[in-house]
């Protein structure tokens, strides 16, 4: 079975630690990282600390056996169910500077047969602790990234070997460059102009267009356009949080979701005045209108676009990390039903309250859940004035 060199886990620790942590700047002195790693990452693991520790930072590890969820759910009654450790959770927000989480699953049908409402439930319970966590990143002294760390069932629930599935990832994250991290910083300057671009054009809505979908989304006021700032390896995306409230027609997601053990494919949306009308799926349908039920999980909070030529990622990996920023033949474009990132407020560094939030259509929600297209489509914006303005054809922004 396949295991990556040490070099590069190597490489790999490097860019998480001192590129994607802390938008870019990597990690400083004294400051203290949680490492939320699964057993079957342990390799990865252990060059992160070494990376921490020789950084003269503080690592506090979280290492989680595999394959316990399904018994949580099987065995916990509604008191456990609702179990909130407010002391433990609010004490591990005070302390951290900075998370990083690995992905890695063993089974990655684990959850099948749960229902899904006491997932979904349990997931409600921890929202305070979410916006806790949103309460220090605005604040500027909290970052946060994900990585992914292939196992063998993930590999194979992309139809693809383990040997393929890490050659994805060094690929997308630049492992093969003798210094990925100057690469990625490249990367971001690329990302941040075409950001500006965007954020000049000062843009109205978006109508996106394709075989499938035709779809108008309010981009709002005090908005601008937000990527590859660290808080997902790889990062291509370009995104914002629009106003939920303007969202109007019809969208299809040629892209599978994996959620809560499950697969949903063929995803079918209808919004109108904002909310999902309708919602269909030629596998999973059952899962995908019980997750439109949690509250506000059936109004967006992203808006997103990835162009071809800034994505190193070819390939279907059945992981919402890599599949959101797909580059391939037309790029890609998702939504995500639920929560919205308040970082795409304009005036970030002047904090609104949670109703100032609200009455910009910013959406609240425990759930996030992104949805992807990489069907060929077109983008286009239109400004303050009515202008109509081409901004994404055949894979790539035109701007």
């Amino acid at each position: 079975m396949y295991s990556p060199p040490a070099s590069i886990l190597q490489k790999y620790a490097e860019v998480l630690i001192n590129f994607a942590l802390n938008g870019g700047q990597g990690i400083k002195r004294g400051e203290t990282v949680f490492l939320h790693v699964p057993e079957s990452a342990k390799p990865l693991l252990l060059a992160l600390y070494e990376v921490v520790l020789r950084s003269k930072a503080h690592a506090i590890i979280q290492y989680m056996p595999d394959e316990m969820e399904k018994q949580f759910y099987t065995q916990a009654d509604d008191d456990q169910l609702r179990f909130f450790p407010a002391k433990f959770l609010k004490g591990k927000i005070d302390q951290a500077d900075h998370f990083l989480y690995v992905l890695a699953e063993t089974n990655k049908h684990e959850l099948e047969g749960i229902d899904p409402k006491r997932i979904i439930q349990r997931q409600q319970i921890f929202k305070k602790y979410r916006r806790w966590q949103e309460k220090k990143e605005l604040a500027h002294r909290l970052t946060w990234t994900l990585g992914l760390y292939p196992t063998l069932a993930m590999a194979r629930e992309a139809g693809i070997t383990l040997t393929q599935a890490w050659e994805e990832v060094i690929n997308a994250c630049y492992l093969d460059k003798p210094n990925p991290t100057e690469v990625w910083r490249q990367i971001q300057s690329k990302n941040l102009s075409i950001r500006q671009k965007l954020d000049r054009l000062q843009i109205q809505k978006i109508r996106i267009t394709s075989v499938n979908t035709n779809l108008s989304v309010a981009v709002g006021q005090n908005r601008h356009w937000l990527g590859c700032d660290g808080r997902n390896l790889p990062s291509f995306e370009i995104f914002t949080s629009p106003d939920w409230r303007g969202t109007e027609g019809c969208v299809y997601f040629n892209q599978p979701l994996y959620r809560y053990g499950h697969l949903i494919k063929d995803i079918r949306l209808e919004f109108k005045g904002g909310r999902v009308v309708g919602a269909t799926a030629s596998c999973g349908q059952s899962l995908l209108r019980e997750m439109i039920k949690a509250k506000n999980a059936n109004k967006i909070g992203e808006v997103s676009f990835t162009d071809k030529n800034l994505s190193r990622i070819s390939r279907f990996m059945a992981e919402t990390l890599y599949d959101e920023n797909i580059g391939g033949r037309y790029g890609n474009f998702h939504l995500a039903l639920g929560a919205s990132f308040k970082e795409a407020y304009l005036g970030a560094n002047h904090p609104l309250s949670d109703r100032e939030f609200r009455d910009l259509g910013f959406n609240t929600s425990a759930i996030h859940t992104d949805l992807i297209s990489t069907e060929k489509f077109t983008a286009h914006a239109v400004d303050t004035r009515g202008n109509s303005v081409l901004i994404f054809k055949d894979g790539n922004f035109v701007l």
